[in-house]
């Protein structure tokens, strides 16, 4: 019935493909890379001057670590224009490194021994930029450093505004515009939770990880085996960094975070917001005069919650991110459960982005009920399983009540995938995005062509440690961005936006007129019921 329906849906979008209104769709992406010298140790040296203010910049900030970069994309409808655009960041802040250091290829860090060798992001004397780093400071005190080291790539998506009339009736939405965008967009959500092991399987690239990273993190699990040399995981991992060592944690696993609407999500996400817990209030809050977390609750702020998915509007200056989907609805889906590829110097291509893009039109257009909480653990659980074991041939997962092999499941998704490309691939030149479908359709014929499985063959091998390979290939790629700095008028370009950063955060933090403590009193009273 659900394919049916799905089948139904792309015929009554078949007169549109050769508008390109379908691969108008919006993409953009958000990719981390941890700074690290050439010597393999995470760099301890601030945020570079050249690249401006991580606070105000829009295409280059920080994520949890000062060492930890991460570059933003505009949206655009075109996949090469979104790569080129990230080479062009790349290439400038190549420019504006030490010779001493890297950007590290890989998504599983390398480079400490102790969790105290992370250094957590600063972003100047503003109540803003305060809240920032003391957001990270409870992180490190709820969860540890070392997990927020982690690197990945964030796919972002959002249709043409111009289809949603057609999707709205197509989709037999009863509400009216914009709530029936809405609803689309959470459908789609529910769907990514649904099969969003399937990006696991084919872009997984954390299949390994150093002993020193597993130590911070409370010791080599025992169910992991020594696959090289000071390196552990799991033979037929595909994600560690999905899984319990990575952003999965006993906590937040326990949460559920309703994706059935959007009321229920910000309601859901709110009582986690504003909910204290035990465990959390005994580190304490300001303590000796001493910030060590926002709150002592289970989320300190929305961004804590670590799902592969998100429904994401832009947020004006101070307000909640809650807030912001309250008020005007969802604005772009942001999938957070893509690996850096260590053999792409960008850690991802066009292709892998319309495979993405294809994936998510699939999302979007298939039957999507709502999501009950023993549901939405069934997802969970088969995402933890791919993550973990995605390339053993013996992988069953749970598909309406039932047990389906891993491979008849991405069949079948394949198939509804393939009946996609006609209708994007319509006005453009040659078949691209059937093109992106039929390499990762080779990765499911053969397992060793994913990246998890070429990792472990590398290491294996060339004998050398998980470490070794990460630099090695950091390496390659920082003499692929040397050898061709930015054009002077690109460079001009990056050197003025970092200029007017640096002033922005100026400014800022010459208009505070209130201390933290009020300010972030002022923040937090500012509660879900809002509008």
């Amino acid at each position: 019935m659900n394919s049916s329906l799905f089948y139904q849906r792309l015929a009554g979008l078949g007169d549109l493909a050769p508008s390109g209104l379908l691969s108008q769709s919006l993409k953009g992406l958000e990719k981390e890379s941890l700074r690290v010298t050439r010597q393999g140790r995470i760099a301890r040296t601030p945020h570079p001057q050249c690249l401006g203010s991580a606070l105000t910049h829009p295409y280059i900030t920080t994520d949890y670590s000062e060492a930890l970069l991460e570059f933003i994309t505009p949206p655009a409808p075109v996949a090469e224009t979104v790569t080129a655009f990230l080479d062009d960041v790349h290439r400038f802040v190549y420019h504006c490194l030490d010779e001493d250091e890297l950007l590290l290829a890989t998504s599983m860090p390398i480079g400490f021994e102790r969790d105290e060798d992370i250094p957590i992001a600063r972003y100047g004397g503003s109540n803003i930029g305060r809240m920032k780093h003391i957001y990270r400071v409870g992180l490190a005190y709820r969860y540890g450093r070392a997990m927020q080291a982690i690197a990945g790539v964030h796919f972002n998506f959002s249709v043409a505004p111009e289809l949603w009339p057609r999707l709205g009736r197509l989709l037999r939405q009863e509400q009216p515009m914009p709530e029936a965008k809405d609803s689309a967009y959470f459908a789609l959500i529910r769907n990514v939770q649904r099969h969003g092991w399937l990006l696991l399987y084919l872009f997984g690239a954390s299949p390994v990880a150093d002993r020193r990273f597993l130590q911070c993190r409370g010791g080599i699990p025992g169910n992991f085996v020594k696959l090289a040399p000071d390196s552990y995981g799991l033979p037929h991992a595909t994600s560690l960094r999905m899984s319990d060592i990575g952003y999965r944690n006993p906590i937040q696993a326990g949460l559920f975070i309703s994706t059935n609407s959007l009321e229920e999500y910000v309601a859901s996400l709110c009582r986690a917001i504003e909910t204290p817990y035990p465990r959390y209030q005994a580190i304490g809050v300001k303590v000796d005069g001493r910030y060590r977390q926002l709150n002592a609750n289970l989320l300190q702020i929305e961004n804590e919650y670590y799902s592969p998915v998100r429904p994401k509007q832009i947020t004006e200056r101070g307000e909640k991110p809650t807030l912001a989907l309250k008020r005007r609805g969802v604005r772009y889906v942001e999938i957070r459960s893509v690996d850096l590829n260590p053999y792409l110097p960008l850690g991802i291509d066009s292709r892998q982005i319309r495979f993405l893009e294809l994936f998510l039109w699939h999302c979007l257009l298939y039957p999507s009920p709502p999501l009950p909480r023993h549901q939405s653990r069934i997802s969970q659980a088969n995402l933890v399983a791919v993550a973990q074991q995605g390339r053993d041939p013996k992988l069953t997962l749970q598909r309406d009540g039932k047990a389906i092999a891993l491979r008849d499941w991405a069949a079948i998704l394949f198939e509804e995938l393939e009946s996609l490309c006609p209708l994007l691939d319509a006005p453009l030149a040659g078949t691209p995005y059937r093109d992106s479908l039929q390499a990762q359709q080779r990765k499911l014929a053969n397992p060793d062509l994913t990246p998890s499985a070429r990792i472990l063959h590398d290491l294996q091998r060339e004998g050398e440690s998980f470490h070794d390979f990460a630099l090695r290939w950091s390496e390659s790629h920082a003499v692929h961005f040397r050898r061709q700095p930015p054009e002077r008028e690109r460079l001009t370009w990056f050197e003025r936006l970092a200029r007017e950063s640096v002033q922005q955060q100026k400014r800022l933090e010459a208009e505070e007129r209130i201390d933290f403590d009020e300010f972030l009193r002022r923040y937090f009273s500012e509660t879900c019921k809002a509008a």
